[in-house]
């Protein structure tokens, strides 16, 4: 047969259709959340303003389909994974993403769980089980994972409003979980969970409610809160441009990052000063200060900003016989097509595992 530029064309077209229609065939939606189990809207990588039903994203966290990932970010994504394990798991490893959000909903949320899955499925690090119902929590269940991954999960992600004895179970199964010996991984909004807003300062005699001092974040579990390394209290909207400073160059989790740091566009998160201390997690990476602009460090609010300028982005710490690693970036989807960053996510979940060996002493005595 004759070859014309004509039929070239059409195989091509042929081609991409069906790459990106097996992209979505992998992505097989995972069980139905649990009643009660999303909330909140916005746009996909935007600052996160309410929006309506008949304003859903065409694809990803908060679309009609809210468990499936868009098909062309995991096609950028996966061109950016690792190909290699930082080190060979010690056994076979298995990790449980957990997707649920009981608070504002990301778009990036199945991004995340793809990413965790391509991951392992890329360097043979890990097998991945994805699932949107709390319920999964249980000490039974639990037995045949090494690691949770706690995907962007807000509020109490883990409580069933109509069963305390059931909230209660969940949450001593992943507290016994990690404190046992396996492992806890964390992205973005995994520390926008469990904490409110309360005793603010009363306002002074005669002056205008308005005017009161804001309420001070407080965390409302607080052994999840220490475990995870803080709870949310403010961040730069999405797109800030965001200096970052390596921490700890000589960490084996830092090594895909030149020494000198990078610069990323995301939202970025900050922890109430109380709930995040150097004296317990060994930072990794954190928010070159020095470099923000005056413009940019005066959208913190005064009434809770921190006083000392000391706001960490990735960091593990021991807890219990366990570890656990957290990554504050991952709002926007682009910043899983960065792949130092995927090989930060690869380097901490398999810290995570017990499998990549790191100082994870306190950054501070």
């Amino acid at each position: 047969m004759k070859l014309t530029s004509k039929t070239i064309t059409i195989a091509s077209t042929c081609t991409v259709a069906l790459l990106l229609s097996a992209v979505i065939f992998a992505q097989q939606a995972p069980p139905a959340a649990a009643p009660g189990g999303r909330g909140g809207a916005g746009g996909r990588g935007g600052s996160g303003a309410a929006r309506g039903p008949a304003q859903l994203d065409a694809c990803g966290g908060r679309s009609g389909l809210p468990q499936i990932a868009c098909a062309s970010d995991v096609a950028a994504m996966m061109a950016s994974l690792p190909d290699k394990a930082y080190a060979t798991p010690a056994s076979p490893r298995k990790i449980l993403v957990l997707c649920r959000a009981n608070g504002f909903v990301h778009s990036s949320i199945p991004l995340a769980s793809k990413m965790v899955e391509y991951l392992g499925d890329r360097t043979g690090a890990w097998s991945t089980t994805i699932s949107y119902d709390a319920a999964v929590i249980t000490p039974e269940n639990l037995k045949q994972y090494d690691a949770i991954f706690l995907d962007s999960t807000t509020g109490a992600f883990l409580d069933d409003a109509n069963d305390p004895s059931a909230t209660e179970i969940r949450k001593k199964a992943l507290l016994d979980f990690v404190k046992s010996g396996k492992g806890l991984a964390g992205i973005h909004a995994a520390t926008d969970s469990y904490h409110g807003r309360g005793g603010g300062a009363p306002a002074a005699p005669g002056a205008a409610a308005a005017a009161a001092a804001p309420a001070q974040p407080q965390g409302t579990w607080p052994e999840f809160n220490a475990m995870i390394g803080g709870f949310f209290k403010f961040h730069w909207t999405y797109p800030t441009l965001i200096s970052v400073k390596i921490d700890d160059p000589k960490s084996p989790l830092t090594q895909m990052f030149s020494p000198r740091g990078y610069e990323v566009v995301d939202e970025t998160y900050t922890f109430a000063q109380d709930s995040f201390t150097r004296k317990r997690v060994h930072v990794l990476t954190s928010i070159n200060y020095d470099k923000m602009s005056q413009n940019d460090k005066d959208k913190e609010p005064a009434a809770t900003k921190r006083t000392d300028g000391d706001y960490a982005l990735s960091y593990i710490q021991h807890v219990g016989n366990g570890r656990v690693f957290y990554e504050a970036h991952g709002h926007d989807e682009k910043v899983y097509f960065m792949r130092p960053f995927l090989a930060h996510m690869l380097a901490g979940i398999q810290y995570a595992l017990g499998d990549l060996k790191a100082d994870d002493s306190p950054s501070a005595p």
